[in-house]
């Protein structure tokens, strides 16, 4: 039972005692305080002196019926959880109830009990997200009005530390805004933490979403597609988490015929974990069908060329290219060169033709622009930094949280700073500079 449904509290709403009753009987065993009301008048009265997390309400009752009272229920408490019991000749009763009571889910008479209780699990969990979600808005928001007052008393008080103080309110407000980005930015939150399960060797994660996002970018796609495609690049490797530590950090060429079977279930894994999440279908969707292969030999359901999902397509490219790069598909890490080299080759086999085309130009650029950069930039450590340098890519601890935003000059409170974070974290970091400004500071 996860924490959502510890102690949880449900209104089962019928104008039927015996109903009530089997449904009580039904969840007798779950930590659930269960409530019971035969109309619609008495329920309100119970709701508001008793609470509850979750109503299940019939839809036919006398004086007011079941999409009357959600309605109601929706507009008094929005955060509580609505559950419509429906016969099949109740089509337009549920119509309404999905209409104007904004229901959860609806469930038809008669009820199979572990259906049930698997929908109100969903339920129950989908509302922790939105009050768990709902709640780091709001300290989010605390948070600005502090930082506000902060940064108001300190300019009054030292004018000559004004563009220093400017630097760390940006780097807040950075991470304030990344907050703000609702599930899209929750989900790189947890693939942080996912990261953390995995040996450092297999924490894919930080690079494939950003070669993700840097080939939404180039290929100007939308900004819900993008979106989509940031949650199942941050999400994609989440159905390992099931796996033992022997099973993670083995290759799949060297895999025996069980442990290939447990691999071939991580996508589906993924996509059950995240189905729950009503923004996240799409990126479940992306998840599940990132292994099909264009010609129909992938996994789970053997999809061929369009028929995979073209967000999956996608996925497929990018996490094939750093989890090979890595090591984590062959027993060896694989090159750049001959990433570059190879993946054409299967073009029409493992990939979509037009796409892997785009992303081998993609990843190609990348690389040269990479090379361009490396002679104006040159790597420091913590000791070794002064005040004045500018940043020439952006720096993030182990977890994956931003320390350092490319292109901000450095001080001494922030050297100061990732000192103390290299302390905690018990490692060194690689910061890279640009090479003109080092010249200057010299």
């Amino acid at each position: 039972m996860s924490d959502a449904s510890q102690s949880a509290t449900i209104l089962i709403v019928d104008d039927e005692p015996n109903v009530i009753s089997s449904l009580k009987r039904a969840l007798h065993a779950q930590p659930f305080k269960l409530l019971g009301a035969t109309n619609g008048e008495s329920a309100l009265q119970l709701l508001d002196e008793e609470g509850a997390d979750l109503v299940i309400c019939d839809a036919r009752m006398p004086g007011m019926d079941g999409p009357t009272l959600l309605r109601t229920i929706e507009a008094r408490r929005p955060d509580c959880m609505r559950i419509l019991l429906t016969g099949y000749e109740d089509i337009d009763q549920t119509i309404r109830a999905i209409n104007e009571g904004r229901i959860f889910r609806y469930i038809s008479k008669p009820w199979d009990d572990r259906l049930l209780l698997f929908a109100i699990k969903q339920a129950l969990e989908h509302q922790h997200i939105e009050r768990d979600r709902n709640r780091l808005q709001i300290l989010t928001q605390e948070q600005n009005i502090a930082l506000q007052q902060v940064n108001s008393e300190l300019e009054s008080r030292v004018e000559s530390r004004t563009t220093e103080l400017m630097r760390a309110a940006e780097m807040l407000s950075a991470a304030n805004e990344e907050l703000k980005q609702a599930y899209v930015t929750a989900t790189e939150v947890f693939s942080a933490l996912l990261a953390q399960r995995l040996p450092r060797s297999r924490q894919t994660n930080k690079e494939v979403i950003e070669l993700m996002r840097a080939f939404c970018k180039a290929q100007e796609y939308s900004q819900q597609l993008t979106d989509d495609l940031s949650m199942a690049a941050a999400l994609y490797n989440l159905g390992k988490l099931t796996w033992n530590d022997a099973l993670i950090a083995l290759p799949p060429e060297s895999m025996d015929r069980v442990q290939r079977e447990n691999y071939k279930n991580y996508p589906t894994t993924g996509e059950r974990l995240l189905i729950a999440l009503e923004p996240a279908h799409d990126a479940a969707l992306i998840i599940r069908h990132h292994q099909e292969r264009w010609d129909g030999a992938g996994f789970p359901d053997g999809l061929v060329g369009n028929a995979i999902p073209f967000g999956a397509r996608v996925l497929k490219l990018v996490v094939d290219f750093v989890e090979m790069k890595m090591g984590m598909v062959f027993a060896r890490k694989v090159p750049h060169e001959e990433m570059v080299e190879k993946m054409p080759k299967y073009a029409g086999r493992l990939y979509d033709p037009e796409l892997c085309a785009a992303f081998i130009e993609l990843v190609k650029r990348l690389e040269e622009e990479k090379e361009a950069e490396s002679e104006d930039v040159v790597t420091h450590n913590t000791s070794t930094l002064r005040p004045e340098m500018t940043i020439a890519r952006s720096l993030h601890a182990q977890n994956g949280m931003l320390l350092l935003k490319e292109g901000t000059i450095i001080t001494e409170r922030l050297i100061n700073k990732l000192k103390d974070f290299e302390e905690n974290e018990e490692t060194q970091y690689v910061i890279h500079v640009l090479q003109v400004l080092q010249d200057e500071d010299a």
